[in-house]
């Protein structure tokens, strides 16, 4: 015969159905052969003797306070889920614009109030990075990288991104229909125009700023950026995390358009974007810079964009070759430099065997005159220079 099983619910209608009938004298020895104290007996035996219906009466009751006198009123709680639903952001940030608006409220509690509603969605945790750089003023560096794409009615959107790294201001999100050269120089014009030339740009080993066919990565279009007078700097290879502000505000901007609804049309995404660029630098705070706004730490670069730069300036007295419409050098015979620098000028100078060619401030190639070989760059000895420093995980690619 198998045991019967009995719920905390059936102990008690039990108990109070014995203790009704319980002779005087005798309801002490009943608690005890229930396991329960005298106190708790006569609650149990009274709720049962006030209740109509004798299975309510021995349920457990809520203990939720009949007042709450420290609950947020209804309607500042009401304003905690508006600006949630409209925005999409978290309690931190949320905290910070009640804190504006002049309604103080802790982080935790505004958190309770999104997690109580069904607001807060979990989130894979990430590793956090164990070093991290910020440049001391705006415009020293510049983070420039593509988010990936998407469909866009007939084609495709590849998002390109300019963040400053000081203020994180997002100088330019473009919606381009393609990742090609052209372009890209067109959103940079806009963009040095509209905010002023950085010092130095920072971004990936991809195309199309950067080549394997040279030792620089230099293309087109990273030339003409030296002709700007900005400073290339490459990240690390297979290292997102030289990047990591662009890549937090892709991630900022991916939460956006979820949370908001991806446009179907190209129109449609660029009016997004833009919508996304303004909350980004003027409405949401941010904890990387002590929940302040970009619009508040960012200036404008004091340098002008020239769309007709001046050639370089090489010592008095250098041997200036211009190379072919190839990058080839004519000097004894045709040899190759760099295809990116089809045209322009490079200084000649000649160190025992070998041959080096600068490109302004670069050592482009080093050809050995005795084997005929182009080799990859020597630094002269006679001309040693020491390499600024650069971010962990970065490769200045410009002495």
């Amino acid at each position: 015969m198998p045991w019967k099983t009995s719920t905390v619910v059936t102990e008690r209608l039990r108990f109070v159905s014995r203790a009704a009938r319980c002779p005087r004298g005798q309801f002490a020895s009943l608690c005890r052969e229930f396991g329960i104290s005298e106190p708790t007996g006569y609650l149990w035996k009274s709720r049962a003797l006030e209740g109509r219906d004798l299975f309510t009466a021995v349920q457990n009751r809520s203990r939720r306070p009949h007042h709450s006198p420290h609950r947020t009123p209804p309607e500042l709680e009401g304003k905690v889920l508006a600006l949630h639903d409209r925005t999409g952001w978290g309690a931190k940030k949320i905290a910070v614009l009640l804190e504006q608006e002049g309604e103080a409220m802790k982080v935790q509690c505004a958190h309770r109030i999104l997690k109580r509603h069904g607001r807060v969605n979990a989130r894979k945790g990430q590793a956090q990075a164990t070093r991290r750089f910020e440049r001391s003023r705006p415009n020293e560096l510049v983070q420039m990288d593509f988010k990936g794409d998407f469909a866009c009615g007939q084609g495709r959107c590849y998002p390109l991104s300019l963040q400053d790294d000081h203020s994180r201001f997002l100088l330019g999100l473009y919606p381009l229909t393609n990742q090609k050269g052209d372009s890209v120089q067109q959103s940079l014009i806009h963009c040095f125009e509209s905010y002023g030339v950085p010092e130095s740009l920072l971004f990936d080993h991809g195309a199309p700023w950067y080549s394997t066919t040279n030792s620089f990565g230099l293309t087109w279009l990273s030339v003409w950026l030296i002709r700007q007078g900005v400073r290339l700097v490459h990240s690390g290879v297979r290292h997102p995390q030289t990047q990591g502000k662009v890549e937090r505000m892709h991630r900022a901007m991916v939460d956006w358009l979820s949370h908001h609804g991806r446009p179907r049309t190209h129109s449609g995404v660029s009016q997004c974007l833009a919508e996304f660029r303004q909350s980004y630098n003027w409405e949401r705070p941010h904890e990387g810079i002590g929940m302040s706004f970009p619009s508040e730490r960012y200036r404008p670069s004091t340098k002008e964009y020239d769309p007709a730069p001046k050639e370089w300036e090489y010592p008095e007295g250098a041997i200036i070759k211009q190379l072919d419409r190839c990058g080839q050098l004519n000097w004894h015979g045709k040899r190759f430099v760099c295809e990116a620098l089809a045209g322009e000028q490079v200084q000649i100078e000649e160190i025992g065997d070998h041959l080096l060619i600068r490109y302004r401030h670069l050592c482009i190639r080093d050809i050995d005159l005795a084997s005929d070989r182009t080799l990859p760059p020597v630094r002269s000895p006679k001309k040693a220079f020491k390499p600024p420093t650069s971010p962990k995980g970065c490769h200045d690619n410009q002495p």
